[in-house]
């Protein structure tokens, strides 16, 4: 099997659960956005959040789709950077509990906290201080992280680091990998789209994204945005919700299916549908396949509150694909 290295925002994940948007209204966050803040700024939310049912955990995007390989058997590695305390200490011990390697920096700022606010119609809107994860820089990326890894797998929340996310493809390109990047986000897309698409031109092989970051991306919608993508990269993937997804090599497209599932909260679906496509890749299944694991993993994580997938959810998993 093939292995996978990723990278992104080393993030602590705190999952706040709402009973209406209001308190998004008050707090200025656009409802299904990654906003980012300052320090002062996610204490001050979480402040005005204390007492509202909530839970903790290892989190970023990349880092997701990388414990989603782990938990597959996948041999898989992060790169990132935490800060001297306690949420990073989290962080790295999150990793090492599932046999991912770490190449974690420390940096000088805090560990980086992502303040997740889930609706009751299960959308989940991002309050992010990047902290010690924006410090990581191309000056980090040291050559060894690189070797002996099949596949990097990129979070698109980087697109707004444009010397670090240049460097990280040029590594990439250099030691042969094959390069995975999700979109994460349509306001991000929106803010680099003149730099993005030459990007995906020049190094990208796997573009994952949802239909409001295909639609930024492209202005187009999801079949038509499918086409575009994949005219700039070797594989593209646009999820449709309970539409299920839309898959296309060169010609080749196909329609995958979404699971009958309950959905709790959907926070983490799209990072554990591209560990799921991205371990059927590895083991050069048809992308038909990739595409059913895919769509199973992110079944199983809407299940559930969170972007880990639960006990139950990995039995289920396990007797279908492992």
């Amino acid at each position: 099997m093939k292995k996978v290295l990723g990278i992104g925002n080393a993030l602590v994940d705190t999952l706040v659960k709402l009973e209406d948007e209001h308190f998004l209204e008050e707090m200025k966050l656009p409802k299904g956005s990654m906003q980012l803040v300052s320090q002062d700024e996610i204490v001050a939310i979480e402040r005005k959040c204390e007492g509202f049912k909530k839970s903790m955990s290892g989190g970023g995007s990349a880092a997701n789709t990388i414990h989603g390989l782990a938990g597959l058997n996948v041999e898989t590695a992060f790169i990132g950077k935490v800060g001297k305390d306690e949420l990073g200490d989290l962080f790295a011990d999150d990793l090492r509990a599932k046999n991912i390697r770490p190449f974690l920096m420390q940096g000088e700022s805090h560990s980086g906290h992502a303040l997740a606010f889930v609706t009751p119609d299960s959308e989940r809107t991002f309050a992010t201080y990047l902290g010690a994860a924006l410090e990581l820089s191309p000056e980090d990326l040291q050559d060894h992280f690189f070797e002996g890894y099949d596949y990097l797998h990129v979070e698109g929340y980087l697109l707004q680091n444009h010397s670090l996310l240049q460097a990280i493809l040029e590594k990439a390109r250099n030691n042969n990998l094959k390069v995975s990047l999700d979109l994460a986000s349509f306001n991000v897309v929106e803010e680099n789209l003149h730099v993005l698409k030459d990007w995906v031109r020049d190094y990208v092989d796997i573009l994952f994204a949802n239909e409001e970051e295909a639609r930024a991306f492209t202005g187009k919608e999801p079949e038509q945005a499918l086409a575009d993508m994949a005219r700039l990269c070797g594989i593209a993937v646009v999820k449709v919700g309970k539409g299920g997804s839309l898959v296309r090599a060169k010609e080749d497209e196909i329609r995958i299916p979404a699971i009958q599932a309950t959905v709790l909260d959907t926070t983490g679906a799209g990072d554990a549908y591209a560990a799921g496509f991205l371990y059927g890749l590895a083991n050069d299944l048809p992308l038909g396949v990739c595409g059913r694991i895919a769509s199973l993993m992110a079944g199983k994580v809407i299940e559930g509150m969170g972007a880990k997938i639960s006990p139950d959810g990995w039995e289920e998993i396990q007797r279908e694909i492992l």
